[in-house]
């Protein structure tokens, strides 16, 4: 399943847009007022389906996943010199950035590669182009771009 991510142009808040190959909304990401970045997430229906919200007292980027109003684990940044690199615990995932910090693969614990995040160039807002290997995948792996823009945003700043 391929997803293209694609942050809103002129938002006071973080705010996407992501759609499926067909061109139609799957999600919809509206960014909340908090302490960090706290980013809930709708379905195509405008159902809330996810909550990722930054733990703004830790040493590394560290962002709490919540779904069905309950914390089921966390996107962490590791501490690496050259590359990007991040886990994600619920899923024994780890996330590995390239040089430049525009492409990434989410890697499960057996090295298979469940998704593909390539940052799209030449577009005025943030555009990731997202390959998920399994559908069931697809919300968790969004997340992870989420979490990853924003801790690009946040050293931007």
């Amino acid at each position: 399943m391929k997803l293209l991510f694609r942050q809103r142009f002129f938002s006071w808040f973080d705010s996407y847009d992501i759609y499926d190959e067909s061109g139609a909304t799957v999600y919809t990401v509206s960014g909340k007022l908090a302490w960090g970045h706290k980013l809930e997430i709708y379905d195509r229906y405008g159902n809330h389906v996810a909550t990722l919200r930054e733990q703004v007292f830790s040493f590394l980027p560290q962002f709490a996943i919540q779904m069905n109003g309950e914390t089921i684990g966390t996107i962490t940044k590791k501490f690496t010199f050259f590359k990007p690199s991040f886990t994600v615990d619920c899923k024994d995932w780890h996330v590995e950035g390239n040089f430049w910090e525009w492409d990434y693969q989410i890697l499960n614990s057996g090295g298979s590669v469940v998704a593909t995040i390539e940052k799209q160039l030449f577009n005025f807002t943030d555009t990731y182009l997202i390959d998920v290997y399994e559908e069931t995948d697809s919300l968790l792996a969004l997340m992870v771009v989420l979490a990853i823009d924003a801790v690009k945003c946040s050293d931007n700043s």
